[in-house]
């Protein structure tokens, strides 16, 4: 996510927006960064048809794997995955 989310912000914003989201936004926050496994797993969904991103897929891979039910989103996709959605 941090990679797709700084590329939006970048193109949509600006060099300086990335600085901001990444000092004042990111930096508190604990980031997970995937292993080949959980990639591998995520890319073997994909390849299975779904409808979803390859960015999807890796978020409900982590999820599960870290036992979270709850998603900050507005994708719905998280819903139909069985996760919680806040708002």
């Amino acid at each position: 996510m941090v990679v797709e989310t700084s590329a939006l912000v970048q193109r949509r914003l600006g060099a300086e927006a990335v600085r901001d989201l990444h000092d004042r936004l990111l930096r508190p926050l604990s980031i997970v960064w995937i292993d080949k496994a959980t990639h591998d797993a995520a890319v073997s969904a994909l390849l299975a048809g779904g409808p979803m991103t390859l960015v999807d897929l890796v978020s409900f891979e982590v999820m599960r794997r870290l036992q979270i039910e709850t998603a900050f989103a507005f994708d719905r996709d998280f819903a139909r995955q069985g996760f919680a959605l806040v708002p």
